[in-house]
């Protein structure tokens, strides 16, 4: 059988608007990924963490850990993750200390423009290039659970900006070979996560076009989330909705009032799903809205079966 697209992606950048569920999402998208039999890490941002609810494992920290069979998670701390990432790279905690650890390296770090942020997807990508001593990849994908929209945008820019400014050496060799996968579209790529509304859509749509224009990276998925499952016709749906007064409000009774604002967000829902849909060119990813919240590793299970 011909392998997809997707089946050779060793990195997946998660991000989108805040309160959109991209936690929930890189957790269902693990799972999925786990169940093709590949060995899965979730790296997060120094994020207040919530994963290990999701899994039901112990709270995650600046160690990774396993979470789920083929999932392991961290939560990456800036401090923390620059002394990894710098001994990943030397191999050698001495040399770390020569290079890395005095006053006029961590200076000019400080004055390199987006180096937090490069500490913590330097180390996330470079667990892609971390390899088993029977040759395999200790980790088959990595999935970046990424801060909200403006912030992860800004993250992504940092390889292009140390390519650019930085001089030869081992921080610049690394920011190519990372931006050179995030480029390449069987090796990486953005999932953008969004809800069916309005302001999260055309978050999504500008974040998408300066992915696109000026980063050239690749978008793999989309992802809308929170998605209610319609049950009204367009004919029931408006004459529900005409039923609502000045202000979006029934006067009369409770549960026509209740039908009809439920009319009134499937058709606002569908709308906005057919915007990204146009703009973009594709059809997203659906995810179900779960009255019940994504709390537990049976709702992320639900999630983890639209992929």
């Amino acid at each position: 059988m011909a392998r997809s697209q997707s089946d050779s992606v060793r990195f997946v950048f998660v991000t989108g608007k805040g309160g959109v569920g991209k936690t929930s999402v890189a957790a269902a998208r693990a799972i999925a990924y786990a169940k093709e039999g590949k060995r899965v890490l979730i790296a997060m941002c120094n994020a207040k963490e919530r994963l290990s609810d999701l899994f039901a494992s112990a709270p995650i920290g600046a160690d990774i850990v396993v979470v789920a069979p083929n999932i392991s998670a961290v939560n990456m701390d800036p401090a923390r993750a620059m002394e990894e990432y710098g001994m990943l790279a030397l191999r050698s905690k001495m040399l770390y200390g020569i290079l890395f650890d005095n006053k006029f390296v961590r200076a000019f770090f400080k004055a390199v423009p987006g180096i937090q942020e490069w500490t913590l997807l330097g180390k996330a990508w470079f667990h892609t290039t971390e390899i088993l001593p029977d040759g395999s990849p200790r980790f088959d994908v990595v999935i970046l659970d990424a801060p909200a929209t403006g912030h992860g945008l800004d993250m992504l820019r940092v390889p292009k900006v140390i390519v650019d400014i930085v001089p030869p050496g081992l921080l610049r060799r690394d920011a190519e070979r990372a931006y050179n996968m995030f480029k390449n579209p069987k090796e990486s790529h953005v999932l953008l996560v969004t809800l069916p509304e309005e302001l999260p859509v055309t978050e999504t749509l500008e974040l998408a076009s300066a992915l696109e224009k000026e980063l050239q990276l690749p978008i793999g998925e989309i992802v809308v989330n929170g998605v209610l499952a319609p049950i009204f016709d367009e004919a029931t749906g408006q004459l529900l909705e005409g039923t609502l007064g000045q202000g979006g409000v029934n006067p009369g009774d409770r549960e026509i009032d209740a039908a009809a604002r439920r009319a009134l967000r499937e058709r606002l829902q569908a709308r906005s799903i057919a915007r990204l849909e146009s703009e973009m060119h594709r059809s997203p990813r659906l995810l179900p809205f779960l009255l019940q919240g994504v709390n537990s590793p049976n709702d992320v299970a639900l999630l983890a079966e639209r992929f």
